[in-house]
């Protein structure tokens, strides 16, 4: 067992300085740097024998508290003295401190007893206590369960009169109709006139009720509201206080870039998408990193993130993974960050060429089918402009309609299929949303599988801190459903087939890295398992019915892995 102490800066061999990289990693997209490697693997083993904290990461069933596994950050950094080290960051809070030692500090210290954050804090509970013992008096409970009385008592009263004005009326009719019969014109136009005398008379009953309900609703209405005020203003108050405590906690996080230049969470995020900055802006260990090496006038050099701990339950998460950094949060407050950084290029934006060719495995009069690569895009995107779609209307110059029918993720090779017109493609389309194409994809997955056939059933939605990334969720997710079928393991790896029912984003990639799925991601998946020379998904095999001649067609395109 060992301690950090109140070291920050951690040394490591001045023996590596030959190997720094030429540039800062870029953390988006990114493979480790052996420096990198090796501080994770320095932090990893102080977090294995650490005896400055208690905090249960879910890695020992006989420890205490709830499971609640981690991001960490390392940061390999030079001194003014160019000595090599590394200094380490969580995310978040960490043992329900933000303060321990042998890591950065936070930017800004929300916990500090005497700060503007706690004493807010203080008022709001206040607050929250006043409302809560309000909203549990007898008086208003009673209030408002006289309302509720009177409304139901009201909405019973009215249906039985209204059905005794229609037996009434009904009764009224049989006797006109009989009336018609025996009566003289003179006696029977009094008899009239006395049964209209007698439907008035019931529409007045139904006005007076109607009257005394509404009056008697109104007022005890007036009463609950009476009642209901003071809670309602105690709400305003606290809704602008915490809104006031925001906006304060946005303008104290105040973060450095390379260039010297400071600007808070309000500035960077207000040009961007949200700009209201979204919970827990600035408290990812990557600023943290940034933050610390700008202020001691440390050089950053490399940089990597792994996750510590059990996985969670909605994302994927893995014990000791390296991840990129987060989209939502970090990348506005990083983009600011790395000014004046000589950092690598995103590796998307320049992995692409316009010259790419695109092998056509068929083609006839109506439609074609493509076999994309791997890391290309299946539409054009935000910075990537070429594409399948692209290149297929430089292809087809005459074709109608919107040509693709389906997609394929970036990283994912395989079949796609092009209508040449509008009416083939509403033809197919037709088949895809009644799930009458049936696709076969071949994957090669990160370990060994022991279920030989199965079904997948996890409902998932997008991240919204970590866009294009999808996490498992019960409550919101749309049913995501996907067959398996081990083929082979060889050298540790499984070679396995998947059939998708559903077609969710990202849903193969989830549903084999999930730890309520197959627990074993797809090898080279870099969002959801460890990056290698490629993902190894392939969409090998589609079968469907032409929309002309009726045929069915299966068309097979081996995987080139």
């Amino acid at each position: 067992m060992f301690s950090f102490g109140s070291a920050i800066f951690h040394p490591l061999s001045n023996n590596l300085k030959d190997a720094l990289p030429e540039k800062f990693t870029f953390p988006f997209y990114y493979k480790p740097h052996p420096l990198s490697l090796q501080a994770a693997a320095s932090l990893q083993n102080y977090l294995e024998n650490q005896t400055d904290f208690e905090h249960n990461f879910g890695l020992n069933q006989n420890q205490k508290g709830l499971p609640i596994g981690k991001m960490f950050g390392v940061m390999v950094v030079t001194t003014a003295e160019n000595n090599l080290g590394y200094i380490a960051a969580f995310s978040g809070k960490l043992a329900d401190s933000n303060d321990i030692n042998g890591f950065v500090p936070t930017i800004y210290n929300t916990l500090q007893t005497d700060g503007f954050y706690k004493i807010g804090e203080a008022k709001l509970n206040a607050i929250n206590a006043e409302i809560e013992t309000l909203e549990n008096a007898t008086e208003l409970k009673n209030s408002l369960q006289d309302l509720n009385e009177s409304k139901q008592a009201y909405a019973s009263e009215l249906k039985n009169f209204k059905a005794e004005i229609k037996a009434e009326k009904q009764k009224r009719n049989d006797r006109r109709a009989a009336a018609e019969k025996d009566m003289n014109p003179e006696r029977y136009a009094a008899f009239i006139e006395a049964l209209n005398q007698e439907s008035i008379g019931f529409q007045i009953r139904l006005k007076h009720l109607k009257q005394f309900w509404e009056t008697t609703i109104a007022e005890k209405q007036l009463q609950l509201e009476t009642l209901q005020k003071p809670i309602i203003e105690l709400k305003t108050t606290r809704a602008e206080l915490s809104a006031s405590i925001q906006q304060k906690i946005h303008q104290q996080y105040k973060f450095l870039n390379a260039k010297g230049e400071t600007k808070d969470l309000l500035d960077i995020f207000k040009d961007t998408k949200t700009p209201i900055p979204p919970a827990g802006s600035g408290e990812c260990a990557a600023p943290k990193l940034f933050q610390y090496a700008y202020k001691n006038n440390l050089t950053p050099v490399a940089m990597a993130e792994f996750w510590w701990g059990a996985s969670p339950k909605s994302e994927v998460r893995k014990h000791q993974q390296f991840y990129p950094s987060c989209r939502s949060k970090c990348e506005p407050i990083l983009g600011h960050m790395m000014q004046g950084l000589n950092v690598e290029d995103n590796p998307i934006e320049n992995h692409i060429s316009e010259s790419v060719a695109l092998e056509i495995i068929y083609e006839d009069d109506y439609l074609l089918a493509v076999n994309k690569p791997h890391e290309f895009l299946s539409v054009p995107g935000k910075n990537l402009k070429t594409s399948v779609l692209t290149q297929m209307k430089h292809y087809l110059p005459n074709a109608t309609g919107p040509l693709l029918l389906h997609r394929l993720d970036m990283s994912t090779s395989g079949i796609l299929l092009v209508a040449k017109t509008n009416r083939i493609h509403k033809h197919l389309q037709k088949q895809f949303i009644e799930r009458q194409i049936k696709k076969r994809y071949v994957a090669v997955l990160d370990g060994v599988l022991e279920a030989k056939s199965g079904t997948i059933n996890l409902p998932l939605r997008v991240d919204l801190d970590n866009r294009p990334q999808q996490l498992v969720c019960y409550e919101y997710g749309k049913p995501a459903e996907t067959i398996f079928e081990t083929i082979s393991i060889d050298n540790g790896k499984t070679r396995v087939y998947f059939y998708p029912v559903t077609g969710r984003t990202h849903q193969l990639r989830v549903h084999a890295a999930h730890q309520f799925g197959l627990n074993t991601p797809i090898l080279g998946d870099d969002l959801y398992g460890t990056k290698a020379n490629r993902l190894h998904l392939h969409a090998e095999q589609i079968t469907f019915t032409h929309p002309i001649t009726k045929e069915t067609l299966t068309l097979l395109c081996d995987a080139p892995f």
